[in-house]
């Protein structure tokens, strides 16, 4: 472990002091902090115009199968062009986190899906993500047409 330290310095050394199974869940929080803070803000609240609230949104769109699937995409894949995000309009792009662990992306899901109120939260598991993955990287667009697909089925909040 050492020689790997010094071979790719910081990087490795944060790689492998990143938690693992129950204690990766358990820092969702962290890690949303650490990954998706930035746009869509501490607590999810979004900034209207510009990044979509997730806080009481990602619960409800993964109440389906679909929608689970559809929350992994995005992660997996970013997301681009014009979406309708409780109540407003929204232009933009979103980055892929594909180079994300799934571990890392199910604990992400599952913090973000406990800012509602849907009780119990649901929770991600790296398995949903993996089956995600493993469905081929596909464009931006297409996640959006996913989503209009989604939203046509069961209207997204």
């Amino acid at each position: 472990m050492n020689d790997m330290i010094r071979r790719y310095g910081m990087a490795a050394a944060l790689f492998l002091a990143l938690p693992v199974g129950q204690a990766m869940a358990d820092d969702g929080r962290d890690l949303y902090g650490a990954t998706c803070s930035l746009c869509h803000q501490a607590g999810g609240n979004g900034v209207p115009g510009q990044f979509p609230a997730l806080a009481g949104r990602v619960d409800q769109i993964a109440a389906t199968a679909q929608g689970r699937r559809y929350l992994a995409h995005v992660l997996l894949n970013g997301l681009s062009g014009e979406i309708k995000a409780g109540g407003q309009s929204y232009s933009g792009y979103m980055p892929s986190f594909s180079s994300q662990s799934d571990e890392v992306i199910a604990a992400v899901l599952t913090y973000i899906a406990s800012l509602g109120a849907t009780q119990p939260a649901p929770k991600f598991s790296a398995n949903e993500i993996t089956a995600a993955r493993a469905e081929g990287s596909l464009a931006p667009a297409a996640i959006l047409e996913e989503r209009n697909k989604l939203n046509a089925a069961h209207p997204l909040p």
